[in-house]
């Protein structure tokens, strides 16, 4: 632009703008993104709230369970305790998982509680030896499961 070229007066002048049509301090486009990523963010975080909450409420109702059934004569004691295990791994697993029966039952049980109680330690009773005439000392699976309910990460 040459001195001739100029206008004359500053009402000839044209209005500061943006480059790229912008309308704003910040491009639509970016205010988007920021929008979008922040309601993901708060959508993610909520749901992990609520899948916390859910897994700490099954633990708990499983422990309530658990205490309940320490008012009952032994056989009837250990068998609650295999029910309520039928229970868990069904809210968890599903009805498919809580439908084995023996060996893979028990597999089931440790894998979920990741331990080896139910292979290869007392906790076997609770697995295939419902029905024995000799019953084992349940405070003794009591305090197992107690142990093993309350360290569960559902």
């Amino acid at each position: 632009m040459t001195p001739a070229d100029a206008p004359a007066t500053l009402d000839q002048l044209r209005g500061l703008h943006l480059p790229g049509g912008a309308s704003g301090p910040v491009p639509g486009e970016i205010l988007l993104a920021l929008i979008l990523g922040f309601g993901a963010a708060l959508l993610v975080g909520l749901l992990r709230v609520v899948v916390s909450r859910v897994r700490a409420s099954v633990r708990r109702a499983a422990l309530a369970d658990l205490a309940g059934s320490r008012v009952l004569p032994p056989a009837e004691r250990i068998l609650a305790q295999a029910r309520l295990l039928r229970r868990l791994v069904r809210t968890l697993d599903g009805d498919e998982a809580a439908s084995a029966h023996g060996a893979p039952w028990a597999a089931r049980l440790d894998a979920r509680l990741r331990t080896d109680f139910f292979t290869a330690g007392a906790g076997r009773v609770l697995v295939d030896g419902l029905y024995r005439r000799e019953v084992p000392d349940p405070a003794l699976l009591d305090a197992e499961l107690t142990r093993l309910i309350g360290r569960l990460k559902a």
